[in-house]
């Protein structure tokens, strides 16, 4: 008998892209408790592997992720199946890889698909993507940190509009407020999101990706200033990798970089 999928499929491409797709399609992609403890496992993965540059989020068939899986969904809130919350790592897990996560959104983004979108740190999405907060349609408040992190990426009124109706977003007006970076056509989507998270793996020094992403999260929280002088301590920092080097080396010789992975020992 031929064992069942993972409810999350993991592919890393030659160029370090590893491709993470929800698999339950015949469900949209909806949220179980295996798929959160499996999701976490294989972000765990990446952050440990030098080998792994980049990520690429997406989801099997044409959904992305439409939120808890109903039967999920009743059993919490009836409390027959409580969900085991405080017990399991907060859903940031993207924003805190230190590695660049590329969500390519494939339809339905909703619940906690809308929340794994929103943390990653660049979002590709097709035309006829709908993307929904819903929290507040189940009888819930922003989960997660969302009403930190969403005004920071669409804005203070577009955040308050999103959350406080739930309505659904189609992919250009995701566009044109900023909730993702590029439409692209269905077949399109994964080519054009692993193209893009293979040019920072080639061509982009992970030392300098992880500060960066350092950056943009702290500095949410800093005043000009300290933002400007903690970059000047970072730089000096940076300075004196070896990535500095052969960053600039590379330039000079018209050759592609040869960065070392994150972890990666230099022989």
């Amino acid at each position: 008998m031929t064992p069942p999928e993972p409810v999350i499929l993991s592919e890393l491409t030659a160029d370090g892209v590893m491709v993470l797709t929800l698999n339950r399609p015949d469900r949209h992609n909806a949220w179980t408790l295996e798929m959160e403890l499996l999701y976490n496992e294989l972000f765990d993965r990446a952050e440990s592997d030098p080998a792994v540059r980049a990520v690429v989020l997406t989801g099997a068939g044409r959904s992305f992720c439409p939120g808890m899986d109903m039967s999920v969904l009743d059993g919490a809130s009836s409390g027959a199946r409580p969900w085991p919350t405080g017990q399991l790592p907060p859903r940031t897990r993207p924003l805190a890889l230190p590695k660049p996560v590329v969500a390519a959104v494939n339809g339905g983004c909703a619940g906690i698909g809308f929340i794994q979108a929103l943390m990653c740190d660049v979002r590709f999405a097709v035309p006829g993507a709908r993307f929904a907060a819903a929290f507040s349609r189940r009888g819930l408040v922003a989960e997660d940190g969302v009403s930190w992190i969403l005004p920071r990426v669409v804005g203070y009124g577009h955040a308050s509009d999103l959350l406080l109706s739930s309505r659904r977003v189609d992919g250009p007006e995701a566009l044109a407020m900023g909730l993702v970076n590029r439409l692209v056509e269905p077949d399109e989507l994964l080519p054009a999101a692993v193209a893009y998270a293979t040019e920072l793996a080639r061509e982009c020094s992970p030392y300098a990706m992880s500060l960066i992403k350092r950056q943009l999260l702290d500095d949410q929280a800093r005043a000009f200033p300290d933002g400007r002088d903690s970059a000047i301590a970072l730089l000096a920092t940076a300075k004196r990798a070896p990535d500095y080097r052969e960053g600039v080396t590379s330039f000079i010789e018209h050759r592609p970089p040869r960065f070392a992975g994150l972890g990666e020992v230099r022989s």
